[in-house]
């Protein structure tokens, strides 16, 4: 088999495991590969996590995105995921200026027998949601990979340490409200992309089993926030519906911080919890804006390059 057609064959099993995989791996433009500390927590011992960084052309330093990707219910798809940002989306910072550093966090890929942040929703054989819901528990551990790597991007040389964007997408943007809230330095704005949990468009199409509880996690997510956020969703994702995005960003916005919802227009021809990945005219036309916002400058045709290794493994 060819090169060609295993990236072609790879990617299109990995469109089918996760929301935010990556459609395809482009010929040149390849990441560098790194190794991530994460420090111990109330609830989990210390582990590493496999990261890929990309740097716009240049010497530095760049401005940071933080990305964090979404999640599937399955073990067996969370095992698979290889990469932790489409190609295309790591583009879209890049060449606006920013390194991005993609994180795979615990319980995903070569890491995946640990499932930190398992919600404990589930569906019942009537179709009804069951099991113990864990909301709080789970986004706090999918914000400590996040907080994780911003602090290893602090020690970066290539890296300004006071001009960082978080940036995920579903249960990635979750992490990234909450990991927000914990105030981490350099921390400029954020953007979460359907961000969100526990759902089963399937079975419950357009209801969170996860709905009521998730309020409360970004209601107390809210306070913690003082830097401009931009929350997009669009009209046909089945994961959420129309309803709970909305009722998460009011509760949210009672912080006070300067936020946005954005509900666009449907994705055409998939589900729209695959927006960022599938409906960049969609978002771009709001996120452009707000970046420029920031304080960043617009977007110009760069490609992307990789990172140098670290001095040592995990700096």
């Amino acid at each position: 088999m060819t090169r060609s057609i295993r990236t072609i064959v790879a990617a299109v099993v990995t469109a089918m495991v996760l929301v935010v995989v990556p459609e395809a791996r482009a010929a040149g433009s390849e990441p560098m590969a790194m190794t991530i500390p994460m420090p111990a927590t109330h609830d989990w011992p210390a582990t590493r996590m496999k990261a890929e960084v990309f740097r716009p052309e240049g010497k530095g330093p760049f401005p940071v995105v933080v990305y964090s990707h979404g999640r599937s219910g399955k073990p067996a798809e969370r095992a698979a995921l290889a990469h932790g940002i489409p190609l295309g989306h790591a583009g879209y910072w890049t060449s606006r200026g920013f390194a991005v550093v993609a994180p795979i966090r615990p319980g995903y890929g070569e890491a995946g027998a640990e499932d930190r942040e398992r919600s404990g929703a589930r569906i019942e054989t009537d179709g009804r949601c069951g099991g113990t819901i864990r909301m709080t528990a789970a986004s706090r551990a999918a914000a400590a990979a996040v907080r994780a790597t911003v602090d290893w991007a602090q020690r970066q040389k290539w890296a300004e340490t006071d001009r960082l964007l978080l940036v995920g997408t579903s249960v990635g943007g979750l992490a990234t409200v909450v990991a927000a809230s914990g105030r981490p330095p350099g921390l400029v704005g954020f953007v979460s992309f359907s961000g969100g949990a526990a759902g089963f468009p399937k079975e419950r199409p357009g209801a969170s089993c996860g709905e009521e509880e998730l309020t409360e996690v970004f209601r107390r997510a809210g306070r913690g926030v003082l830097v401009p956020s931009l929350w997009l969703y669009a009209e046909n994702d089945t994961y959420w519906g129309a309803k709970a995005p909305r009722a998460w960003h009011e509760a949210f916005a009672d912080g006070g911080s300067d936020t946005r919802l954005v509900v666009t227009k449907p994705v055409p021809n998939v589900d729209g919890h695959f927006l960022m990945l599938r409906g960049g005219r969609l978002w771009s036309e709001h996120v452009d804006p707000f970046v420029t916002g920031l304080g960043f400058p617009a977007r110009v045709a760069k490609k992307p390059v990789s990172s140098p290794a670290p001095a040592s493994p995990g700096r």
